[in-house]
């Protein structure tokens, strides 16, 4: 009930039209319910040979039916208003609490999860809030009147008519207590299904090259599966609650027929006066009936509400504090100061107690195997994470006391994979700057060693690239990743291994490109080349999360086994022997 009452408030700016909604419908019940009564006279009015009479009461009956008619479209066209509205506002809302969340909120959760709950868990809130509840109102608006109409033909009738109400109301409400925790498994299922096959289109070169597609067809019936069984489980609620609803009021029918059809034969009871009621009883069927649909409607709409508030329940883990400065003028220094970082469900830190100094316009080298917390280090700059312990400062400055906004405006990254967006090449490189002009676009490509290529596509800048970049080769993706973190002109660049997926050729392309936009810029270079790592002015090497040296490339020859194993043998001999080899390949560049 708490989870519904709070649906109701994203009807807050949409009162005016709630309201209408519920004017409207009650006019046309009123109307609609006029109409049995009409009937009902104008049989009387037909034994009495009274033509003037039936005349009458013909065309009240048109009169009310035109009335009805009306005000229930222009009602469903308000509440169609409403409903799309609140699903704007709604859908609107969660993705911008979801632009809020942490990077490690997304770390945890599958994609197909998250999409199901902006699309098919909004739209039962949706049909709820601007249908169900016009529908449920007009159905217990309907009873009500009926029921005082009956009242007013004959109150006896209408005892026995009545009867039945108060157990459709407990079965309707039994119904919708037990509906509820299965629209939310159905709900849940359908999310997992959305996830697989989000996941499933996302890695169709590994499935096609592996020729692994009938696996992921028995996953994917699997999942369908899984949602059928649940879906029976409502639709076996369904066909048994919605039924007993509607099966109750025609036990009335048959006792009205009884007791009325006798009143009748006996004189008691006009014959006018009984096709009235007898059209009211009938058209008490219906929003009984409905009553307990929008029951269900309800019990799914609270259910998907559920799903939705658990995303916007989730606190913003990394945010700006309140009128926090924006990230002050420098030149990119970086102090890391006794580090630790532990992520959400892990025991073990990623980093632990690490401390580094990088002066401006420096280049880092960051080395070590798999999992050593290279990664994590250089996220901590833009804020992706924040340490559990210690802090991170630029140019002085903690990164936890600035405007978060102005701190990643000045720092770029360029992984291994970058992503870019389905749109032009020129959108891609402008993404952090999407003023800038078609020269600047041009001149942060040829700086990035990609204006050649870009010009050779179909339509050169404004060419669109397929989803993900993956129309374009591994080198041309991040060419244009580096023109993208030129023109966003950083104080701080983090390369996490750049180089690592490219022919040696495009390599050296690449390499030209990171040199030209390393000048003036702290740089934190991530490698597993010894090319790339060639870049750096100095090289620290991470062990299981810990700092255990820092230095030149002699320096740590001499003072860290680690780092010798390291050039040993995952890097070639021949170009780390000494300084030297290394300045030739970097002035070679």
């Amino acid at each position: 009930m708490a989870t519904f009452k709070r649906l109701l408030g994203f009807l807050g700016p949409y009162r005016r039209g709630v309201v209408w909604s519920f004017a409207l419908a009650a006019v046309a019940m009123v109307a609609s319910v006029a109409i049995p009564w009409f009937v009902g006279q104008g049989i009387n009015a037909i034994r009495a040979h009274d033509s003037a009479r039936l005349r009458t009461y013909v065309i009240a009956i048109a009169i009310a039916a035109v009335i009805s008619f009306g005000l229930t479209a222009a009602r469903r066209l308000v509440a169609g208003k409403v409903s799309l509205g609140v699903e704007y506002d709604l859908r609107n809302h969660v993705y911008q609490h979801l632009q809020t969340l942490e990077l490690g909120f997304f770390d945890r959760q599958q994609t197909g999860q998250l999409m199901s709950r902006t699309t098919v868990d909004l739209q039962g809130v949706r049909f709820s809030l601007g249908y169900g509840l016009v529908f449920m109102a007009q159905s217990a608006l309907t009873i009500v009147l009926v029921a005082i109409a009956m009242l007013i033909v004959d109150p006896r009738l209408a005892a026995l008519s009545l009867t039945p109400v108060p157990f459709v109301v407990f079965i309707a409400m039994r119904y919708g207590r037990r509906a509820r925790p299965a629209a939310q498994e159905v709900q849940q299922r359908i999310a997992e299904l959305t996830a697989e096959v989000e996941e499933n289109i996302s890695g169709v070169r590994v499935v096609k090259a592996f020729a692994r597609e009938g696996r992921q067809l028995g996953r994917f019936q699997h999942r369908t599966t899984r949602v059928f069984d649940q879906a029976m489980v409502s639709t076996k609620l369904q066909a048994y609650y919605n039924p007993l609803i509607g099966f109750l009021p025609q036990i009335g029918l048959a006792v009205v027929l009884l007791v009325g059809g006798r009143s009748v034969i006996n004189g008691s009871l006009s014959i006018g006066a009984f096709t009235a009621f007898y059209a009211y009883l009938l058209r008490l069927l219906s929003p009984m009936r409905t009553l307990g649909m929008s029951l269900g409607m309800a019990q799914r709409a609270t259910a998907a509400g559920a799903r939705l508030f658990e995303i916007l329940d989730r606190t913003p883990r990394i945010t700006s504090p309140a009128d926090a400065p924006q990230l002050r003028d420098g030149s990119g220094a970086v102090r890391f100061e006794h580090v630790t970082v532990r992520y959400e469900g892990q025991e073990i830190p990623a980093l632990h107690d690490v401390s580094l100094e990088v002066a401006a316009g420096r280049t880092v080298a960051l080395v070590g195997a798999t999992g050593s917390g290279k990664t994590t280090l250089a996220q901590l700059l833009a804020r992706l994470y924040d340490p559990i312990e210690g802090r991170v400062l630029v140019d002085g400055v903690d990164v936890r006391d600035v405007d978060l906004r102005s701190l990643r405006s000045q720092i770029a990254i360029v992984d291994d994979s970058p992503f870019l967006f389905s749109a032009s090449v020129r959108d891609n490189i402008a993404y952090a700057r999407p003023d800038a002009t078609l020269e600047e676009v041009e001149e942060a490509a040829r700086r990035a060693q990609a204006h050649d290529f870009i010009e050779r596509l179909p339509e050169g800048y404004d060419t669109r690239i397929g989803e993900r970049g993956l129309t374009l080769s591994g080198g041309q993706r991040q060419r244009v990743a580096i023109a993208r973190a030129f023109l966003a002109d950083p104080r701080i660049l983090v390369l996490d291994d750049a180089t690592s997926s490219v022919d040696a050729s495009t390599e050296q392309e690449i390499k030209t490109a990171l040199r030209e936009v390393m000048q003036g810029r702290t740089t934190f270079v991530i490698a597993h080349r010894l090319s790339t790592i060639a870049l750096a002015d100095e090289i620290v090497v991470l062990e299981d999360g810990e700092l255990i040296a820092h230095g030149t490339h002699d320096e740590l020859l001499d003072v860290s086994d680690l780092y010798r194993e390291i050039v040993e043998k995952g890097l070639p001999d021949q170009v780390f022997l000494t300084r030297k080899p290394i300045e030739r390949e970097v002035a070679g560049l």
